[in-house]
């Protein structure tokens, strides 16, 4: 019987991964867009700036950078569920993982967003649920919030083409 690969290993290989994924979109750097992974789960933390405040009167976030911040969230939470298989068989090797040596991320086909409230000008969090992931059509569903997961600031709907899988 083969032994396990040793955590670090695994953590590692995931971590690669998903460095790989979010480095190769620039807007997520512009954005201050990060990711916190626990196991096949992420949370997207959008760290505050000044440059996303919209109305400096209350002072709020943009309703853009709120949807953006959403979005990134539900292609990169979806992204991830494609690669978790190959990831976790060890067919992606993380010394060689880049952003052009990862599968292609879906395309947004249409994009809901409920703002339920203004965004603070502090530090917002966003986890995705993907409802139904096929070969070409996905679906998923996405809730920010920022002091309390209970009480989100907005909460969105996507539906997303699926690149062709190799």
């Amino acid at each position: 019987m083969n032994r396990p690969e040793p955590i670090q290993v695994v953590k590692q290989r995931r971590d690669a991964a998903l460095r790989a994924l979010i480095d190769g979109v620039p807007y997520i750097r512009f954005l201050g867009i990060a990711f916190d992974r626990r196991g096949d789960e992420l949370t997207g933390v959008l760290h505050y700036d000044d440059k996303l405040i919209g109305n400096p009167a209350l002072p709020a976030l943009h309703g853009g950078v709120t949807a953006a911040f959403l979005e990134v969230t539900a292609i990169v939470t979806l992204s991830w569920a494609m690669l978790w298989d190959d990831l976790e068989a060890g067919r992606l090797e993380p010394e060689g993982l880049t952003f052009d040596t990862l599968p292609r991320l879906p395309k947004t086909i249409d994009f809901s967003v409920d703002y339920l409230r203004s965004g603070l000008p502090r530090d917002a969090y966003a986890r995705a649920r993907v409802n139904r992931s096929g070969r070409r059509y996905a679906s998923v569903h996405v809730e920010g919030w920022q002091d309390n997961r209970d009480r989100l600031f907005a909460q969105a709907t996507g539906h997303f083409l699926m690149p062709p899988r190799a």
